[in-house]
């Protein structure tokens, strides 16, 4: 099954990248926890192999945006119920709201999923249950003019990775594995207890 750090490695990297492109995947809404010890469940957009981030995006106004700009420590928690595999990440979030990254990521989505950004920030009040969006966006798709102030509102969570604790749950005894990022970025991974 696993019998180097290499595959392991290879494992944890298919998982991510697959974790981001398929929304089937189990892993693809991690549990995202920042450094004021709240969690929340996120998409996962992207996983960047090379660079070893996490793409997330947010809305500029909700509290995590503050949290991770006041103590950028973050974890993430991935999960294949299936595989019995759990993927526990930790590192240092960004927040890019002027980034290229964040443009094209912008650029990138749809009409009706960039109306999220139109109305009232996460956590606003309301009397009544809500969406938060204007009610002639209930359903409905905006156009890109109606779309250029939710732009704003927009920014790409990114997470560069620095811990990566991989565990195999086997009913044969459980396999636990961990790889470091040093300071030149290069990974080392060892075998642990689970």
């Amino acid at each position: 099954m696993f019998e180097t750090l290499d595959q392991v490695e290879t494992d944890l990297k298919q998982r991510l990248v697959r974790a981001a492109k398929d929304r089937r995947s189990p892993m693809h809404v991690p549990a995202v926890v920042t450094s004021d010890v709240d969690v929340r469940s996120m998409v996962l957009r992207e996983f960047n192999s090379s660079a070893w981030t996490l793409r997330f995006h947010t809305d500029t106004r909700a509290p995590k945006v503050a949290a991770v700009e006041a103590d950028p420590r973050m974890a993430v928690l991935f999960y294949d119920k299936g595989s019995k595999i759990q993927i526990r990440v930790r590192g240092k979030g960004l927040i890019l709201r002027d980034d290229p990254l964040t443009q094209t990521a912008w650029d990138n989505g749809t009409n009706f999923a960039r109306r999220c950004y139109m109305g009232e920030g996460p956590g606003a009040a309301s009397d009544t249950p809500t969406s938060g969006l204007p009610a002639e966006f209930e359903g409905h798709e905006p156009t890109d003019e109606q779309l250029v102030p939710a732009r704003e509102n927009f920014a790409v969570l990114l997470v560069e990775l620095a811990e990566l604790d991989w565990l195999y749950l086997a009913h044969t005894g459980h396999v636990r594995a961990q790889f470091a990022k040093d300071e030149a970025g290069n990974w080392t991974g060892r075998w642990v207890s689970p």
